[in-house]
Protein backbone atom coordinates (compact mmCIF):
# COMPACT_ATOMS: atom_id res chain seq x y z
CA UNK A 1 0.00 0.00 0.00
CA UNK A 2 1.48 3.32 -1.06
CA UNK A 3 2.48 5.77 1.66
CA UNK A 4 0.43 8.47 -0.01
CA UNK A 5 -2.67 6.29 0.18
CA UNK A 6 -2.02 5.50 3.84
CA UNK A 7 -1.62 9.19 4.64
CA UNK A 8 -4.90 10.01 2.95
CA UNK A 9 -6.60 7.15 4.72
CA UNK A 10 -5.47 8.43 8.13
CA UNK A 11 -6.74 11.94 7.39
CA UNK A 12 -10.11 10.74 6.11
CA UNK A 13 -10.55 8.28 8.98
CA UNK A 14 -9.85 11.06 11.47
CA UNK A 15 -12.34 13.35 9.70
CA UNK A 16 -15.07 10.69 10.02
CA UNK A 17 -14.76 10.30 13.80
CA UNK A 18 -17.28 13.07 14.56
CA UNK A 19 -20.11 11.11 12.97
CA UNK A 20 -21.40 8.86 15.76
CA UNK A 21 -24.28 7.38 13.77
CA UNK A 22 -22.14 4.40 12.84
CA UNK A 23 -24.27 1.30 13.20
CA UNK A 24 -24.22 -2.18 11.77
CA UNK A 25 -27.28 -4.12 12.88
CA UNK A 26 -30.46 -4.94 11.08
CA UNK A 27 -29.27 -6.33 7.75
CA UNK A 28 -29.84 -9.92 6.73
CA UNK A 29 -27.01 -10.07 4.20
CA UNK A 30 -25.04 -13.24 4.90
CA UNK A 31 -21.35 -13.16 5.77
CA UNK A 32 -19.41 -16.42 6.14
CA UNK A 33 -16.16 -14.93 7.42
CA UNK A 34 -15.28 -14.27 11.07
CA UNK A 35 -15.79 -11.06 12.98
CA UNK A 36 -12.20 -9.83 12.53
CA UNK A 37 -10.04 -7.71 14.80
CA UNK A 38 -9.49 -4.03 15.49
CA UNK A 39 -6.96 -2.10 13.44
CA UNK A 40 -5.97 1.51 12.89
CA UNK A 41 -6.99 3.95 10.18
CA UNK A 42 -10.66 4.30 10.95
CA UNK A 43 -11.75 0.76 11.70
CA UNK A 44 -14.25 1.12 14.53
CA UNK A 45 -16.29 -1.28 16.61
CA UNK A 46 -20.04 -1.50 16.45
CA UNK A 47 -22.39 -3.87 18.30
CA UNK A 48 -25.36 -5.70 16.89
CA UNK A 49 -28.60 -6.22 18.78
CA UNK A 50 -27.50 -9.72 19.80
CA UNK A 51 -24.21 -8.44 21.27
CA UNK A 52 -21.80 -9.40 18.46
CA UNK A 53 -18.84 -7.12 17.85
CA UNK A 54 -18.57 -6.00 14.23
CA UNK A 55 -15.64 -4.08 12.76
CA UNK A 56 -16.32 -1.39 10.21
CA UNK A 57 -13.99 0.67 8.08
CA UNK A 58 -15.23 4.18 8.89
CA UNK A 59 -13.94 6.82 6.47
CA UNK A 60 -14.79 9.89 4.43
CA UNK A 61 -14.41 9.70 0.68
CA UNK A 62 -13.11 13.27 0.85
CA UNK A 63 -12.79 16.03 3.42
CA UNK A 64 -13.20 18.69 0.76
CA UNK A 65 -16.51 20.47 1.13
CA UNK A 66 -18.36 23.34 -0.52
CA UNK A 67 -20.36 23.99 2.66
CA UNK A 68 -19.21 26.18 5.55
CA UNK A 69 -21.04 24.72 8.56
CA UNK A 70 -19.80 26.43 11.72
CA UNK A 71 -19.44 23.22 13.77
CA UNK A 72 -17.69 21.07 11.15
CA UNK A 73 -13.94 20.47 11.11
CA UNK A 74 -14.13 19.89 7.34
CA UNK A 75 -15.93 23.15 6.56
CA UNK A 76 -14.84 25.18 3.55
CA UNK A 77 -13.14 27.96 5.52
CA UNK A 78 -11.16 25.70 7.85
CA UNK A 79 -7.45 25.44 7.15
CA UNK A 80 -6.92 21.66 6.95
CA UNK A 81 -5.14 19.42 4.49
CA UNK A 82 -7.64 18.39 1.81
CA UNK A 83 -7.45 14.88 0.41
CA UNK A 84 -9.75 12.45 -1.37
CA UNK A 85 -10.11 8.81 -2.33
CA UNK A 86 -11.48 7.74 -5.69
CA UNK A 87 -14.40 5.29 -5.77
CA UNK A 88 -12.00 2.61 -6.98
CA UNK A 89 -9.63 3.27 -4.06
CA UNK A 90 -12.48 3.07 -1.54
CA UNK A 91 -13.54 -0.28 -2.97
CA UNK A 92 -9.96 -1.59 -3.08
CA UNK A 93 -9.24 -0.53 0.51
CA UNK A 94 -12.44 -2.08 1.79
CA UNK A 95 -11.95 -5.42 0.09
CA UNK A 96 -8.26 -5.45 1.09
CA UNK A 97 -9.08 -5.00 4.78
CA UNK A 98 -11.89 -7.52 4.50
CA UNK A 99 -9.64 -10.20 3.01
CA UNK A 100 -7.23 -9.66 5.91
CA UNK A 101 -10.19 -10.29 8.26
CA UNK A 102 -9.84 -6.80 9.77
CA UNK A 103 -13.39 -5.70 8.97
CA UNK A 104 -16.83 -6.97 8.07
CA UNK A 105 -18.22 -3.83 6.52
CA UNK A 106 -17.92 -0.21 5.46
CA UNK A 107 -19.24 3.07 6.86
CA UNK A 108 -18.79 5.64 4.08
CA UNK A 109 -19.45 9.36 4.44
CA UNK A 110 -18.02 12.39 2.68
CA UNK A 111 -17.72 16.12 2.32
CA UNK A 112 -19.68 17.66 -0.54
CA UNK A 113 -17.69 18.46 -3.69
CA UNK A 114 -19.00 20.38 -6.72
CA UNK A 115 -22.64 19.53 -6.00
CA UNK A 116 -24.84 17.15 -4.06
CA UNK A 117 -25.57 15.06 -7.16
CA UNK A 118 -21.93 14.77 -8.22
CA UNK A 119 -20.90 13.69 -4.72
CA UNK A 120 -23.73 11.18 -4.44
CA UNK A 121 -22.73 9.65 -7.77
CA UNK A 122 -19.19 9.10 -6.46
CA UNK A 123 -20.48 7.37 -3.32
CA UNK A 124 -22.78 5.12 -5.35
CA UNK A 125 -19.94 4.26 -7.73
CA UNK A 126 -17.78 3.14 -4.80
CA UNK A 127 -20.37 0.81 -3.26
CA UNK A 128 -21.52 -0.45 -6.66
CA UNK A 129 -17.93 -1.41 -7.46
CA UNK A 130 -17.75 -3.33 -4.19
CA UNK A 131 -20.98 -5.20 -4.88
CA UNK A 132 -20.51 -5.94 -8.58
CA UNK A 133 -16.78 -6.10 -9.26
CA UNK A 134 -15.64 -7.59 -5.94
CA UNK A 135 -18.95 -9.35 -5.13
CA UNK A 136 -18.71 -7.96 -1.62
CA UNK A 137 -21.70 -9.07 0.40
CA UNK A 138 -20.69 -7.48 3.69
CA UNK A 139 -22.36 -4.64 5.52
CA UNK A 140 -22.38 -1.14 3.98
CA UNK A 141 -23.68 2.00 5.69
CA UNK A 142 -23.83 4.88 3.24
CA UNK A 143 -24.37 8.56 3.98
CA UNK A 144 -26.82 10.38 1.74
CA UNK A 145 -25.99 13.88 0.58
CA UNK A 146 -28.73 16.44 1.38
CA UNK A 147 -30.19 17.87 -1.80
CA UNK A 148 -29.26 14.92 -4.02
CA UNK A 149 -31.62 13.84 -6.79
CA UNK A 150 -34.30 11.36 -5.62
CA UNK A 151 -33.18 8.84 -8.27
CA UNK A 152 -29.69 8.81 -6.72
CA UNK A 153 -31.18 8.32 -3.26
CA UNK A 154 -33.11 5.34 -4.60
CA UNK A 155 -29.96 3.83 -6.15
CA UNK A 156 -28.04 4.27 -2.91
CA UNK A 157 -30.61 2.26 -0.96
CA UNK A 158 -30.37 -0.61 -3.43
CA UNK A 159 -26.61 -0.97 -2.92
CA UNK A 160 -26.31 -0.19 0.80
CA UNK A 161 -27.65 -2.00 3.85
CA UNK A 162 -28.32 1.19 5.79
CA UNK A 163 -28.50 4.81 4.67
CA UNK A 164 -28.56 7.96 6.76
CA UNK A 165 -28.84 11.73 6.55
CA UNK A 166 -27.69 13.73 9.56
CA UNK A 167 -30.18 16.35 10.74
CA UNK A 168 -27.33 17.76 12.86
CA UNK A 169 -29.39 20.57 14.45
CA UNK A 170 -32.89 20.26 15.93
CA UNK A 171 -34.55 23.38 14.47
CA UNK A 172 -34.68 25.35 11.23
CA UNK A 173 -33.40 28.42 13.07
CA UNK A 174 -30.32 26.59 14.36
CA UNK A 175 -29.58 25.15 10.92
CA UNK A 176 -29.88 28.59 9.35
CA UNK A 177 -27.50 30.02 11.96
CA UNK A 178 -24.76 27.38 11.88
CA UNK A 179 -25.23 25.73 8.47
CA UNK A 180 -26.59 28.46 6.17
CA UNK A 181 -25.72 26.50 3.02
CA UNK A 182 -28.21 23.78 3.98
CA UNK A 183 -31.97 23.90 4.34
CA UNK A 184 -34.16 21.80 6.60
CA UNK A 185 -36.16 20.59 3.60
CA UNK A 186 -33.03 19.38 1.78
CA UNK A 187 -32.21 17.23 4.82
CA UNK A 188 -35.68 15.96 5.68
CA UNK A 189 -36.88 15.25 2.14
CA UNK A 190 -34.43 12.36 1.45
CA UNK A 191 -35.31 10.91 4.88
CA UNK A 192 -38.98 11.01 3.94
CA UNK A 193 -38.22 9.48 0.55
CA UNK A 194 -36.21 6.64 2.10
CA UNK A 195 -39.03 5.93 4.55
CA UNK A 196 -41.55 5.69 1.70
CA UNK A 197 -39.24 3.50 -0.39
CA UNK A 198 -38.64 1.11 2.52
CA UNK A 199 -42.40 0.79 3.10
CA UNK A 200 -43.05 0.18 -0.60
CA UNK A 201 -40.21 -2.33 -0.83
CA UNK A 202 -41.55 -4.35 2.12
CA UNK A 203 -44.95 -4.57 0.46
CA UNK A 204 -43.42 -5.62 -2.90
CA UNK A 205 -41.28 -8.30 -1.27
CA UNK A 206 -44.37 -9.82 0.31
CA UNK A 207 -45.59 -10.40 -3.25
CA UNK A 208 -42.24 -11.60 -4.62
CA UNK A 209 -38.94 -12.40 -2.90
CA UNK A 210 -37.17 -11.69 -6.19
CA UNK A 211 -37.63 -7.96 -5.64
CA UNK A 212 -34.29 -6.39 -4.62
CA UNK A 213 -34.15 -5.25 -1.01
CA UNK A 214 -33.99 -1.52 -0.35
CA UNK A 215 -31.92 -0.42 2.66
CA UNK A 216 -32.77 -3.58 4.65
CA UNK A 217 -31.19 -2.16 7.82
CA UNK A 218 -33.27 1.02 7.59
CA UNK A 219 -32.07 4.58 8.13
CA UNK A 220 -30.67 6.61 11.02
CA UNK A 221 -29.66 10.20 11.77
CA UNK A 222 -27.55 12.28 14.15
CA UNK A 223 -28.26 15.36 16.28
CA UNK A 224 -25.57 17.63 17.72
CA UNK A 225 -26.33 18.45 21.35
CA UNK A 226 -25.15 21.73 22.86
CA UNK A 227 -24.11 23.74 19.80
CA UNK A 228 -27.38 25.67 20.05
CA UNK A 229 -29.78 26.38 22.88
CA UNK A 230 -32.57 23.84 22.32
CA UNK A 231 -33.90 22.12 25.42
CA UNK A 232 -33.92 18.37 25.95
CA UNK A 233 -37.69 18.51 25.52
CA UNK A 234 -37.31 19.85 21.98
CA UNK A 235 -34.71 17.22 21.12
CA UNK A 236 -36.63 14.27 22.59
CA UNK A 237 -39.88 15.43 20.96
CA UNK A 238 -38.14 15.67 17.58
CA UNK A 239 -36.72 12.16 18.01
CA UNK A 240 -40.16 10.80 18.85
CA UNK A 241 -41.58 12.37 15.69
CA UNK A 242 -38.79 10.87 13.59
CA UNK A 243 -39.47 7.39 14.98
CA UNK A 244 -43.21 7.68 14.48
CA UNK A 245 -43.39 9.45 11.13
CA UNK A 246 -40.27 8.22 9.32
CA UNK A 247 -39.77 4.86 11.03
CA UNK A 248 -36.11 5.57 11.79
CA UNK A 249 -34.01 2.78 13.30
CA UNK A 250 -31.95 5.09 15.49
CA UNK A 251 -31.41 8.71 16.38
CA UNK A 252 -27.85 9.32 17.58
CA UNK A 253 -26.82 12.18 19.87
CA UNK A 254 -23.39 13.79 19.75
CA UNK A 255 -22.24 16.18 22.47
CA UNK A 256 -20.92 19.31 20.78
CA UNK A 257 -17.13 19.41 20.63
CA UNK A 258 -15.61 22.74 19.52
CA UNK A 259 -13.36 21.39 16.80
CA UNK A 260 -13.15 24.81 15.13
CA UNK A 261 -13.38 28.39 16.40
CA UNK A 262 -16.44 30.39 15.37
CA UNK A 263 -18.25 33.33 16.96
CA UNK A 264 -21.60 31.64 16.31
CA UNK A 265 -20.69 28.67 18.50
CA UNK A 266 -21.17 28.62 22.30
CA UNK A 267 -18.32 29.89 24.44
CA UNK A 268 -18.35 26.90 26.79
CA UNK A 269 -15.74 24.29 25.91
CA UNK A 270 -18.22 21.49 25.25
CA UNK A 271 -21.67 20.20 26.12
CA UNK A 272 -21.65 17.83 29.11
CA UNK A 273 -21.27 14.22 28.06
CA UNK A 274 -23.72 13.35 30.83
CA UNK A 275 -26.41 15.23 28.93
CA UNK A 276 -25.69 13.12 25.88
CA UNK A 277 -25.94 9.99 28.06
CA UNK A 278 -29.29 11.07 29.52
CA UNK A 279 -30.66 11.70 26.02
CA UNK A 280 -29.68 8.18 24.98
CA UNK A 281 -31.48 6.85 28.07
CA UNK A 282 -34.59 8.88 27.22
CA UNK A 283 -34.37 7.64 23.63
CA UNK A 284 -34.30 4.05 24.93
CA UNK A 285 -37.47 4.74 26.95
CA UNK A 286 -39.20 6.01 23.80
CA UNK A 287 -38.27 2.98 21.74
CA UNK A 288 -38.59 0.08 24.18
CA UNK A 289 -40.43 1.13 27.33
CA UNK A 290 -43.61 2.71 26.01
CA UNK A 291 -42.88 6.24 27.22
CA UNK A 292 -43.76 9.34 25.23
CA UNK A 293 -41.82 12.59 25.05
CA UNK A 294 -44.46 14.61 26.91
CA UNK A 295 -44.30 12.15 29.82
CA UNK A 296 -40.55 12.50 30.21
CA UNK A 297 -40.38 16.28 29.80
CA UNK A 298 -42.81 19.18 29.91
CA UNK A 299 -42.77 22.98 29.98
CA UNK A 300 -42.09 22.98 33.71
CA UNK A 301 -39.21 20.49 33.34
CA UNK A 302 -37.78 21.02 29.84
CA UNK A 303 -34.40 19.38 30.57
CA UNK A 304 -33.46 15.93 31.81
CA UNK A 305 -32.17 15.53 35.36
CA UNK A 306 -28.38 15.28 35.24
CA UNK A 307 -28.23 13.37 38.54
CA UNK A 308 -30.91 10.72 37.93
CA UNK A 309 -31.87 8.64 34.92
CA UNK A 310 -35.07 9.70 33.08
CA UNK A 311 -37.19 6.78 34.29
CA UNK A 312 -36.34 7.42 37.95
CA UNK A 313 -37.06 11.11 37.41
CA UNK A 314 -40.48 10.25 35.95
CA UNK A 315 -41.23 7.89 38.86
CA UNK A 316 -40.41 10.59 41.41
CA UNK A 317 -42.79 13.00 39.69
CA UNK A 318 -45.51 10.32 39.82
CA UNK A 319 -44.81 8.85 43.22
CA UNK A 320 -48.57 8.32 43.73
CA UNK A 321 -48.38 5.37 41.29
CA UNK A 322 -45.98 3.46 43.55
CA UNK A 323 -45.27 1.05 45.09
CA UNK A 324 -46.20 -1.52 42.44
CA UNK A 325 -47.07 -5.07 43.55
CA UNK A 326 -44.76 -7.22 41.47
CA UNK A 327 -47.15 -10.19 41.36
CA UNK A 328 -50.10 -8.23 39.99
CA UNK A 329 -48.61 -5.46 37.86
CA UNK A 330 -48.99 -5.67 34.08
CA UNK A 331 -45.94 -5.93 31.85
CA UNK A 332 -46.37 -2.27 30.88
CA UNK A 333 -46.49 -1.24 34.56
CA UNK A 334 -43.37 -3.27 35.32
CA UNK A 335 -41.47 -1.47 32.57
CA UNK A 336 -42.07 1.83 34.38
CA UNK A 337 -40.46 0.67 37.62
CA UNK A 338 -36.91 2.08 38.03
CA UNK A 339 -34.45 -0.81 38.02
CA UNK A 340 -36.71 -3.12 35.99
CA UNK A 341 -35.61 -3.49 32.39
CA UNK A 342 -37.19 -5.18 29.39
CA UNK A 343 -35.50 -8.52 30.08
CA UNK A 344 -36.22 -8.55 33.81
CA UNK A 345 -39.87 -7.56 33.20
CA UNK A 346 -40.24 -10.47 30.78
CA UNK A 347 -38.65 -12.82 33.29
CA UNK A 348 -41.00 -11.65 36.05
CA UNK A 349 -44.08 -12.23 33.88
CA UNK A 350 -42.89 -15.75 33.01
CA UNK A 351 -41.75 -16.67 36.52
CA UNK A 352 -44.90 -15.62 38.35
CA UNK A 353 -46.96 -18.06 36.28
CA UNK A 354 -45.36 -20.76 38.42
CA UNK A 355 -46.22 -19.04 41.71
CA UNK A 356 -46.02 -15.80 43.66
CA UNK A 357 -42.62 -14.11 43.68
CA UNK A 358 -40.85 -12.84 46.76
CA UNK A 359 -38.31 -10.04 47.04
CA UNK A 360 -35.44 -12.53 47.03
CA UNK A 361 -36.59 -13.87 43.66
CA UNK A 362 -36.19 -10.47 42.05
CA UNK A 363 -32.41 -10.42 42.47
CA UNK A 364 -32.23 -13.69 40.55
CA UNK A 365 -34.45 -12.30 37.79
CA UNK A 366 -32.11 -9.37 37.16
CA UNK A 367 -33.96 -6.52 38.84
CA UNK A 368 -31.62 -3.72 39.97
CA UNK A 369 -32.80 -3.57 43.57
CA UNK A 370 -30.73 -0.50 44.44
CA UNK A 371 -33.37 1.48 42.56
CA UNK A 372 -36.37 -0.82 42.45
CA UNK A 373 -36.54 -1.37 46.24
CA UNK A 374 -38.27 1.99 46.72
CA UNK A 375 -40.95 1.38 44.09
CA UNK A 376 -42.12 -2.23 44.51
CA UNK A 377 -43.68 -4.71 46.89
CA UNK A 378 -43.74 -8.51 46.62
CA UNK A 379 -46.46 -10.44 48.42
CA UNK A 380 -47.20 -7.14 50.15
CA UNK A 381 -43.68 -6.86 51.56
CA UNK A 382 -41.26 -4.02 50.89
CA UNK A 383 -37.55 -3.60 51.54
CA UNK A 384 -38.28 -0.13 52.88
CA UNK A 385 -39.89 0.15 56.32
CA UNK A 386 -41.65 3.43 55.62
CA UNK A 387 -42.72 5.30 52.52
CA UNK A 388 -40.57 8.28 51.56
CA UNK A 389 -41.67 11.52 49.95
CA UNK A 390 -40.25 12.45 46.55
CA UNK A 391 -37.67 14.87 47.95
CA UNK A 392 -36.27 12.42 50.51
CA UNK A 393 -36.28 9.58 48.02
CA UNK A 394 -34.46 11.69 45.44
CA UNK A 395 -31.74 12.51 47.96
CA UNK A 396 -31.33 8.86 48.88
CA UNK A 397 -31.16 7.72 45.26
CA UNK A 398 -28.58 10.39 44.43
CA UNK A 399 -26.49 9.37 47.46
CA UNK A 400 -26.54 5.75 46.27
CA UNK A 401 -25.51 6.81 42.79
CA UNK A 402 -22.66 8.99 44.06
CA UNK A 403 -21.37 6.31 46.41
CA UNK A 404 -21.16 3.67 43.71
CA UNK A 405 -17.57 2.96 42.72
CA UNK A 406 -16.70 3.66 39.09
CA UNK A 407 -16.33 0.49 37.07
CA UNK A 408 -14.93 -0.44 33.71
CA UNK A 409 -17.86 -1.27 31.45
CA UNK A 410 -17.27 -4.27 29.24
CA UNK A 411 -19.17 -4.33 25.97
CA UNK A 412 -18.34 -7.97 25.32
CA UNK A 413 -21.63 -9.73 26.02
CA UNK A 414 -20.01 -13.15 25.59
CA UNK A 415 -18.75 -12.72 29.15
CA UNK A 416 -21.31 -12.47 31.94
CA UNK A 417 -21.83 -9.04 33.48
CA UNK A 418 -24.02 -8.07 36.41
CA UNK A 419 -27.45 -6.68 35.64
CA UNK A 420 -26.64 -3.16 36.77
CA UNK A 421 -23.62 -3.02 34.46
CA UNK A 422 -25.73 -4.43 31.64
CA UNK A 423 -28.39 -1.79 32.33
CA UNK A 424 -25.79 0.94 31.90
CA UNK A 425 -24.53 -0.61 28.67
CA UNK A 426 -27.84 -1.38 27.01
CA UNK A 427 -29.87 1.43 28.49
CA UNK A 428 -32.18 -0.82 30.54
CA UNK A 429 -33.38 1.48 33.29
Amino acid sequence: MATDLMDRLKILADGAKYDVSCSSSGSSRSNSNGIGSAASCGICHSWTSDGRCVSLLKILMTNRCIYDCAYCVNRRSNDVQRVALSPAEVAELTIGFYRRNYIEGLFLSTGVVRSADYTMELLIQAVRTLREQYRFNGYIHLKLVPGADPLLVQQAGLWADRVSVNLELPTRESLQLLAPDKTRDSVVEPMRQVSNLITTNRAERKQSRKVARFAPAGQSTQLIVGATGESDRQIVTLSEQLYQRLDLKRVYYSAFIPAVADSRLPARPEAPLKREHRLYQADWLLRYYGFSAHELLDEGSPNLDSELDPKTGWALRHIELFPVEINRASYEELLRVPGVGVLSAQRIVRARRQGHLGLDDLFRLGVVMKRARYFITARGRSLEAAALDSSSLRSRLIDRTMSRKPQQLSLDFSNPVDDETRSLITGEL
